[in-house]
């Protein structure tokens, strides 16, 4: 593809919440490019974009995809991303490739989360941004009001830059204040036609008050504009600057479904979002002195892998932003962080699943490269002198966590390297093998990301597994001082074997830990012994009294003991520490800890009682709320046994439009009517570890 020149790219990805039509904006973007022979549907299962199982069964997209297409002598390269939550980690690698977001706005919703999330994103990574205000055509929309929650929520920056005839049912075309022209479709079909006279006056003030907008992006321009001097030159670069600076983002209008101005998005995307050349910030965090300071297609090539896809068939696909230079099939490229040569076999650009072979790649292009022997996500490939790493994906971190049992005696290994394998293609995504539970455990988002996950692992690894509760990590204490003598004395003819220890047993502060004292005076007990005594007690905090849990913030400080000159040996004193534990809990009032969660759950103000109402049913305590744009922000501490499966409920609760985030606080005690029935659960889990 050489040529293509770095200033006719386009990188765009259409970001927003779930449900909010970004699919079918897509679609209709691929078929006014010719891209396809008709309009395809997510909900009639045909979508070029949205392909893979899950999302045909579920309707809606779950990972990332590339589609590139031609508009106006431009090439676009399109990332269509998730809106369900769960799956924010492809947003967030998107973010890294493009120059802009394309925000997608249900007209019968508004700005949601989804969308909140996308702006903070767009403005951390300092891109450009448009809005789009779908489905127009639907009953009981406001599109004034959807432009007031933009210009309230995300920007007053925000302009439209079309005016819609009609709305609902209604919505038959547009106005172009650039232009100043109307535009109706039947059919899909574009007319241009008069500005109905009941809308001449608005056109007329919104043309104003974008051109000013426009304008107050450089002076020059402004003093043109009051001059009333500008030509359409000047409001083309003038466009493009204001976009680049954030102090204009486009409001457009579609209805995708009927096919009604896609194509006037396709023109603003051309006409008015940034090209690569455009943003010189796209910098590596290191990088040798030969990296160039305005990369071109001559430059050294490096690039950034941002996607990788599992296919069963194919192996492994990455996809990759251009950076800097011309990537060529045949060449051998060097991976930095792994400090490994790859040889580049074949090169493509996606449509979708489809794939069109092509000899090269240049610099602002995204691609696709297959069977790289170990470079993955976030990785850079580079010319060898150049030594380049961009900044890695900060990823989203994973709130829920099941326990994963293979159904088939002898798969572990099948799953384990299915589970590596899948952890390369989504990295919100991980798994570990948790020795203290003796369970393995996948951490993902949501519950719909980890069943997305297990449906993967079948799939394309012919591995069914089953889930099951993570078990808590609880923890035993105690809340009073206790002393106890701990004596081993064994004679079997020969050598024997004598040890006393007594020790004192204090609770400490939580998160302490296990502190240990010597106060032995007069050589009760020879200095050489005593590690043998804090050896056998700290065995010993691996299982305390109540159910087996290990024992933690105590201090225990030994103070006298025997020994004898011939029997007494370090095993024995060990024997001795860990009897005086075990006699000493029982007399120090034990109880049993559990874990606290720190939780903050974001959702509509408008769900607030219904939440704030569940966490106390959940044991949880309120902390406090805040405003987040429109949306309320609770902070709370839950229990972890209370929080299973929360991300299910609050879905169901708040209509998908409610997120959390959940992390380790503290230990604290567990009320005494909950310790029975975790004594059994332990209890159970031990004798079938022993019948293993």
């Amino acid at each position: 593809m050489a040529d293509i020149k770095t200033a006719d790219i386009r990188n765009i990805a259409l970001v927003g919440h779930g449900a909010s039509g970004k699919t079918s904006v897509g679609e209709a973007f691929l078929f006014n490019a010719k891209e396809t022979t008709r309009l395809n549907r997510v909900d009639e299962k045909n979508s070029v974009l949205d392909y893979n199982a899950d999302e045909i069964q579920r309707s809606f997209s779950i990972g990332l995809k590339l589609a590139t297409l031609k508009w106006n002598d431009k090439t676009i390269n399109l990332l269509d991303t998730p809106g369900f939550p769960d799956f924010f980690g492809e947003v967030v690698s998107a973010s890294k490739v493009v120059e802009s977001f394309i925000f997608v706005l249900d007209a019968t919703n508004g700005v949601d989360l989804g969308t909140e999330n996308s702006w903070a994103l767009m403005k951390k990574e300092h891109i450009g941004g448009l809005m789009v205000v779908s489905k127009m055509k639907r009953e009981n929309i406001d599109y004034e009001k959807v432009v007031t929650d933009i210009k309230n929520l995300l920007s007053e920056s925000a302009t439209m830059i079309q005016l819609p005839i009609g709305q609902g049912p209604d919505f038959k075309g547009i106005v172009d204040l650039v232009s100043g022209k109307a535009y109706t479709y039947d059919g899909g079909k574009k007319t241009e036609t008069q500005i109905p006279d009941s809308m001449k006056s608005k056109v007329d003030s919104m043309k104003k008050e974008l051109l000013e907008s426009i304008a107050s992006s450089d002076e020059k321009l402004m003093e043109k504009f009051f001059e009333d001097k500008l030509t359409q030159e000047d409001i083309n670069s003038g466009f493009l600057n204001a976009v680049k600076s954030g102090q204009l983002y486009p409001i457009c209008f579609t209805d995708s479904i009927e096919n009604i101005a896609n194509d006037m998005i396709l023109d603003a995307v051309t006409n008015y979002l940034p090209a690569p050349s455009d943003f010189k910030s796209r910098k590596p965090i290191e990088a040798s002195d030969k990296y160039p300071e305005d990369a071109d297609a001559s430059s050294p090539f490096a690039g950034f892998i941002f996607k990788t896809n599992v296919e069963k068939h194919i192996g492994d696909m990455n996809f990759i932003r251009i950076f800097s230079g011309t990537l060529k099939g045949g060449v051998e490229i060097f991976n930095p962080a792994k400090g490994i040569t790859e040889k580049v076999n074949q090169m493509f650009v996606s449509l979708g699943k489809e794939r069109r072979e092509i000899d090269e790649l240049t610099t602002g292009m995204i691609g696709v490269l297959v069977k790289l022997k170990g470079s993955k996500t976030g990785d850079t490939l580079c010319d060898k002198n150049l030594n380049a790493k961009f900044a890695p994906i900060d990823f989203p971190h994973a709130n829920v966590s099941m326990a994963i049992l293979p159904l088939a005696k002898g798969d572990e290994e099948k799953i384990s390297n299915g589970l590596s394998k899948l952890h390369e293609e989504d990295p919100s995504f991980y798994f570990n093998f948790d020795s203290e539970i003796k369970q393995t455990l996948i951490h993902g988002l949501g519950t719909i990301h980890l069943e997305v996950i297990i449906n993967k692992l079948k799939e394309k690894f012919g591995v069914n597994v089953s889930l099951e509760k993570p078990r808590i990590k609880y923890r035993e204490t105690i809340k009073k001082t206790a002393s106890a003598e701990g004596k081993h004395k064994k004679q079997s003819g020969g050598r024997g074997q004598f040890g006393v220890c007594n020790v004192k047993f204090e609770p400490l502060q939580r998160g302490s830990g296990f502190v240990f004292g010597n106060e032995i005076f007069g050589g009760s007990i020879p200095a050489k012994y005593v590690p043998s005594v804090e050896k056998g007690i700290r065995d010993s905090l691996e299982r305390g009294t109540i159910a087996g849990y290990p024992v933690v913030d105590i201090k225990a400080t030994v103070f006298d003991g025997k020994y004898h000159d011939v029997d007494s040996s370090d095993i024995a004193f060990q024997i001795a520490g860990s009897l005086s534990i075990k006699a000493a809990l029982p007399l120090a009032d034990p109880i049993l800890l559990e874990p606290i969660m720190k939780v903050e759950i974001t959702v509509p103000e408008e769900y607030m009682g219904d939440i704030m109402g569940d966490l106390n049913s959940r044991r949880g305590r309120i902390l406090g709320t805040e405003h987040a744009g429109r949306y309320q922000k609770i902070k709370a501490t839950v229990p972890e046994a209370e929080m299973y499966q929360y991300s299910s409920q609050l879905r169901s609760m708040t209509q998908g439009r409610g997120t959390f985030t959940m992390e380790f606080e503290t230990y604290e005690e567990t009320p005494r009517d909950r310790i029975t029935k975790i004594v059994e659960e332990s209890k159970k889990y031990q004798e079938e570890q022993e019948s293993k």
